[in-house]
């Protein structure tokens, strides 16, 4: 059977395949197009497949949200300069509208869920892999109920996302909020929700730090102290200046607009990932090799 070029068009159409595996995918089939997709979705297994093992710690935080609650979903490839490929956002986004399906932050519940009318995320991923010659993982998502809270997010660059919950206040501040924890990452809330285990240690560092400062031990007491509350203030939400006035504490500001922090998450690309040694030569001749 000829191979058209509105055959290979279609099929393009349907994969997102290059133009190049999709004539060879129709010649494979004698030109059924429905073959030809599963061939392409085969293929597209195969290289995920090969690819699997290699480190993913680039990548983008993408949010959705409807009426109910507000997603974020942080998906990785292997370098930043696939990260900035429009198919890649396009499939960030589509990700992140699926994670509205799910019920959970199950990340194979996520891969299950319809990404379009035929193929799941799962699918997709496989995909993508296929077309962009990378590894691509969905890693994790997290979200947060509007139900009796105000909410809002904030996504810093692609690489950093935030959710906050306020009891009280506005979405603007929920925001502002949102924002200064890009900024400064807080560890906890507030100082009474730092464990108490934490706090002793540190509470033992400092103290060692001083222990031969030949001061007596009712000064050393106060030095532990002061410097234990300023350390207390740089981990939690609530004791660091806040990003837009550093007059002003988040506390004190909170305070001013009547309204508390019930929760928040913070998602960065790539914390927690060991990532390989490369530079951005090599990352240009891995677009080239197609590997």
């Amino acid at each position: 059977m000829a191979i058209t070029a509105q055959l290979v068009k279609e099929l393009r159409e349907r994969t997102g395949a290059g133009m190049m595996e999709c004539k060879k995918a129709l010649v494979e089939t004698d030109g059924d197009l429905e073959a030809a997709n599963e061939h392409l979705r085969k293929s597209g297994l195969a290289k995920a497949d090969k690819k699997a093992g290699r480190v993913a710690a680039e990548g983008l935080i993408a949010k959705a949200d409807n009426d109910a609650e507000i997603v974020l979903v942080e998906v990785n490839s292997e370098t930043d300069f696939v990260a900035k490929d429009e198919s890649f956002k396009s499939f960030c986004d589509q990700v992140a509208q699926a994670a509205l399906g799910t019920d959970d932050d199950s990340v194979d519940k996520l891969l299950a869920q319809p990404i379009d009318a035929e193929q799941s995320v799962e699918q997709a991923r496989q995909a993508l892999i296929a077309r962009i010659g990378e590894n691509v993982q969905v890693r994790r998502m997290a979200r947060q109920s509007k139900t009796g809270k105000t909410v809002n997010a904030y996504i810093h660059g692609g690489r950093i996302g935030v959710i906050v919950a306020l009891q009280g206040g506005d979405e603007e501040l929920a925001y502002d909020i949102a924002m200064h924890t890009a900024a400064f990452a807080p560890a906890y809330i507030s100082a009474d929700d730092v464990p108490a285990e934490i706090i002793a240690k540190e509470k033992d560092i400092l103290s060692a730090q001083v222990a031969d400062s030949g001061k007596p031990p009712e000064i050393v007491e106060k030095m532990v102290s002061g410097r234990l509350r300023k350390h207390l203030e740089e981990i939690t939400l609530n004791g660091q200046p806040f990003v837009k006035d550093n007059d002003i504490s988040v506390g004190k500001l909170l305070q001013q607009k009547d309204a508390q922090v019930k929760s928040f998450v913070r998602l960065a690309v790539g914390e927690g990932i060991e990532k390989e040694a490369s530079d951005f030569a090599a990352e240009v001749m891995q677009q080239v090799k197609g590997n």
